[in-house]
């Protein structure tokens, strides 16, 4: 997480725009992460995408779990490919929390609502990229193209608004208005 901070710091001085892949199953949950300050990393990440100047692209290319895919995907323009997840955990470890079973493991993937459908549904991500038959891994020469195609079109979106264009303040309107909160009723 550091050295991507590094690398976005770079990209907003000279004005490139950034653009994360993310394929991981979350961040590495033992003691020793943690003692080498790993969820400061990765809130320091999650800051340091709003408040960057230029343009955030978003891909999820494979699973994106917990705060290891989160603090890099802080996008104005989030796209996942079809048949990749995104969550802020796994199937079997809500289960085991919740039902204390990680045979649970399908109710809880249905329940966490982590495919690409459910969560261009529910607004959290802006495109499905859809996969040739069979998945990615079928022809990745061909998803590679595919992938290409749609960051080349959102460059060009970008273009068209100019340098002027607040994609800072764009991007935290956008984070601000998921979900929704409901505030407890008084007696």
């Amino acid at each position: 997480y550091r050295k991507a901070d590094r690398i976005m710091d770079l990209a907003d001085r000279f004005d490139f725009p950034v653009i994360t892949f993310i394929d991981t199953p979350g961040a590495y949950p033992a003691l020793e992460a943690e003692d080498n300050g790993q969820a400061g990393a990765i809130a320091k990440s999650i800051l340091k995408m709003f408040e960057l100047k230029v343009p955030t692209i978003v891909v999820l290319i494979g699973e994106g779990g917990s705060g290891g895919a989160l603090a890099l995907a802080i996008g104005n323009y989030v796209m996942m490919l079809e048949n990749s997840t995104y969550s802020v955990i796994s199937p079997e470890g809500c289960a085991s929390i919740l039902w204390r079973d990680s045979c649970a493991a399908k109710l809880a993937a249905r329940s966490l609502k982590l495919t690409s459908r459910d969560l261009l549904r529910l607004g959290v991500i802006d495109r499905i990229i859809y996969e040739p038959m069979g998945g990615a891994q079928k022809n990745p020469d061909r998803m590679v193209r595919i992938v290409r195609n749609f960051l080349l079109g959102t460059l060009k979106k970008i273009e068209v608004l100019g340098k002027e264009y607040d994609f800072k303040t764009e991007r935290a309107e956008k984070f601000e208005k998921m979900g929704y909160f409901n505030s407890p009723q008084k007696v």
